[in-house]
């Protein structure tokens, strides 16, 4: 149960003040003395699902000088539906599924949800008339499986209707579909087989661990199951659907993780992994020989992601490059590159074949342009753009590229990060963007807010990826396990900024969610006099409470990563890091924005956090969206959001 503290009145208002950004003269909305009050008609309207707890009245202005950045939406491929794109963006409220049907063509919306469209699963060879769709309601991650029609825009629920369905597969003959869930007992992860006709076979069930299927055998018997036991250990086992024997075929050796894998047609599977190596490394495993083949031997990065062709006689894949994505194609089983036309530099976030394989579809992002759809053509090596997403009236011109830079650790470790740079003279107050996960790594992505940020405020934005992200190295990412979770990077990135004549070493934020929200309240803790401004969203403030209280389905796995708060010495060293037992030490002001149903991180622990603060003399704005989980995907709750983390930023990075 969620503890709310009742709403407390504004102790601050807002004045308007004029000042110029990259768009000419515009009124912005700064913090003053108490009462002075904005009448109704003055004040951005707050959304009907949100609470607020000392967060002053914002100003209309405020929210039309973002309204362009608000706007910008992009476009996600979700795969084929004969030589037409199925592909995710958003025209209202959420984002929703459309069909394009050539390039740059007339986005035809298929779903009319009033939540964010979560999964669409399509066969191999793409969609005919029908696909598996999912949402769940609230941000809860609780996502319900619907046989949707995509002639008449039926969805029939073929879920319980309040389990966790994921890991949605259709077998070779598209008359079944595998999924993994949790509606035995909330807990347990176990695996479903549902035939069209409604019939479901539960094939396996488990009693402890992460297990789900990732891929069918071709001729529909066996299923590749993957075991995560974390980030750094994971396995591979392949289950006969007739006799439920399960036999591991790739890792679990307790040092070695795998990311993906496939059959390849040929009595074998391609795979991503690290085994022997500190970088994910493609693949090729003879089921019959045992006998493994390196793809990428000295390839000092990992490879991200992968998919074959529907024949199988093709296998794109790419590489993650300090941030930046490169693909590559083989031709199979000869595993002979192919010449692909030039991509832009970019993320690549998905990858799917044509039914006739002779085209590759792909979503890229640009950190100066939202993601896009694209479609290669591998005979005539050409690249064409299927979607063009605007950015809300925007001078894209003016956006700025991420710089990629590194800084010294206090163990003389290179730190990676990215500079986003104002063009306009310095010196430039600075926000820290600290990236979630842990396991995870800031890829230079496109961001509205943190491109209004540097154009309309004037900030330089820096985003580390301190040890413990991905990317680097399984070396790198295993930094922070444990007992070293406060060896933390930030205290040298702020010697950093001290020694750069055009940032302002005297006005530093630091920003992050998630369990970048604990590195901005642990900042706050250690490195309070050096801050300025503190924003953290769905953060953990006690690592006792999180995992005593995040989802039991997600127990297990965030044990692995933090340590088990039930063994007592570890319990004694969560407790010590904890932010919620060094409030005393907390002198930043603060923001902090949470969902309501936040499955992963609770509610619970943006609620203490506040709490324990005012009893003290820091300022804290606190907004709550009931109908939000793990951050916020319904546009209203965003804009008033960005609004309001755009004025705390603003107020107190600029003030003098």
């Amino acid at each position: 149960m969620i503890l709310c503290r009742p709403i407390v009145k504004h102790e601050k208002s807002m004045t308007l003040s004029w000042t110029r950004g990259r768009f000419g003269a515009v009124l912005v909305a700064l913090v003053t003395l108490p009462g002075v009050a904005l009448a109704a008609e003055e004040r951005l309207p707050i959304p009907k699902n949100i609470e607020t707890r000392n967060v002053p009245a914002l100003s209309p202005a405020l929210g039309q000088r973002l309204q362009r950045y608000s706007n910008a939406r992009g476009a996600g491929l979700y795969g084929w539906q004969g030589d037409e794109l199925l592909i995710g963006t958003r025209f209202g409220e959420t984002s929703q599924l459309h069909r394009v049907s050539q390039p740059l063509g007339y986005r035809e919306q298929l779903t009319f949800l009033s939540e964010p469209l979560g999964g669409v699963y399509l066969p191999r060879r793409g969609a005919t008339d029908t696909a598996i769709i999912s949402w769940d309601v609230g941000g809860s991650e609780f996502d319900q499986l619907f046989r949707f029609d995509l002639k008449t825009g039926d969805a029939e629920l073929i879920s319980d209707g309040k389990s966790l369905y994921r890991s949605v597969l259709w077998s070779p003959d598209e008359k079944r579909i595998a999924y993994v869930t949790t509606e035995r007992n909330g807990r347990n992860w176990d695996t479903h087989i549902r035939a069209m006709d409604g019939t479901v076979n539960k094939v396996f069930e488990t009693e402890s661990g992460y297990w789900y299927p990732i891929a069918f055998s071709p001729d529909g018997r066996k299923l590749l199951m993957k075991h995560r036991v974390s980030i750094n250990v994971s396995s591979i086992h392949e289950l006969d659907l007739a006799t439920r024997e399960l036999t591991r075929v790739l890792g679990e050796d307790g040092e070695s993780a795998v990311l993906t894998a496939d059959y390849d047609g040929r009595g074998g599977l391609y795979f991503i992994g690290d085994a022997g190596a500190e970088f994910h490394r493609l693949q090729h495993l003879n089921l019959a020989t045992g006998e493994v083949q390196v793809l990428t031997e000295d390839l000092p990065w990992n490879v991200e992601g992968m998919a074959l062709s529907p024949d199988r006689d093709r296998l794109a894949f790419s590489v993650n490059e300090n941030g930046f994505s490169r693909l590559e194609v083989l031709r199979l089983p000869s595993h002979r590159p192919l010449k692909l036309p030039e991509l832009p530099r970019g993320v690549l976030t998905s990858l799917d074949f044509s039914p006739d394989g002779k085209r590759l579809a792909l979503s890229l992002n640009r950190t100066t342009a939202p993601t896009d759809v694209y479609v290669m053509d591998l005979r005539g090596r050409s690249l064409t753009r299927w979607t063009q997403s605007e950015v809300g009236g925007l001078d894209t011109s003016t956006f700025v590229e991420a710089q990629p830079f590194r800084y010294t650790s206090f163990d003389g470790r290179s730190i990676p990060a990215f500079l986003f740079e104002p063009d306009t003279p310095g010196p430039h107050p600075v926000v820290i963007l600290i990236h979630g996960g842990p396991e995870a790594q800031y890829r230079p992505r496109f961001s509205t807010v943190v491109q209004s940020w540097v154009t309309e405020m004037g900030v330089a934005v820096i985003a580390p990826n301190v040890r413990g992200s991905s990317g680097y190295g399984k070396t790198y990412l295993k930094l922070d396990n444990g007992m070293l979770r406060e060896d933390s990077d930030i205290g040298a990135l702020l010697d950093w900024v001290d020694g750069q004549k055009n940032l302002l070493s005297n006005r530093v934020a630091v920003y992050g969610g998630s369990y970048g929200g604990y590195m901005v309240l642990a900042s706050m803790v250690h490195f309070g006099d050096r801050l300025t401004a503190a924003v953290e969203s769905v953060g953990i403030s006690s690592f006792v409470t999180f995992l005593e209280n995040t989802q039991p389905y997600r127990q297990d796995i965030r044990r692995v990563e933090y340590g088990d708060e039930r063994d007592p010495a570890m319990r004694a060293h969560l407790e010590k890091i904890s932010p919620l037992n060094h409030v005393d030490r907390m002198k930043t002001p603060l923001l902090i924005s949470q969902g309501a149903n936040d499955p992963r991180v609770p509610a619970s622990e943006s609620e203490q956090i506040y709490q324990a603060l005012t009893d003290t003399a820091v300022p804290v704005w606190y907004i709550l969206a009931r109908d939000e989980g793990h951050g916020f995907r319904k546009k209203a709750n965003r804009d008033y959001d960005r609004a309001a983390k755009f004025a705390f930023l603003e107020s107190f990075l600029k003030a003098e």
